[in-house]
């Protein structure tokens, strides 16, 4: 399994959405709950995010890769937790 680190905003309704996503996909798969998960507020936490190249909320990390930036849907929040699972990513 490999590390996620995910960058946030207080307030921010795409960072709430990418949330609520996960908690959905840890319902129907639970075992993703085990993967190493670090959720950053990057208002709370300036110092820390500003060492990472990104620009949008949410952003997500798979040990220490960029995946996936702004806006996500369910496809994508899954792509980043199969990612770090190791298992296939869907195209």
């Amino acid at each position: 399994m490999k590390d996620i680190l995910l960058f946030v905003m207080a307030g921010c309704p795409h960072c709430r959405l990418a949330l609520q996503l996960q908690d959905q996909l840890f319902a129907d798969h639970p075992e993703w709950r085990d993967i190493p998960l670090k959720i950053v507020d990057e208002t709370r936490e300036p110092a820390f995010a500003d060492q990472f190249d990104y620009y949008y909320v949410p952003t997500y990390y798979v040990d220490g890769q960029k995946v996936h930036e702004g806006h996500a849907e369910r496809a994508d929040v899954e792509k980043v937790f199969r990612l770090a699972a190791g298992e296939p990513v869907k195209s």
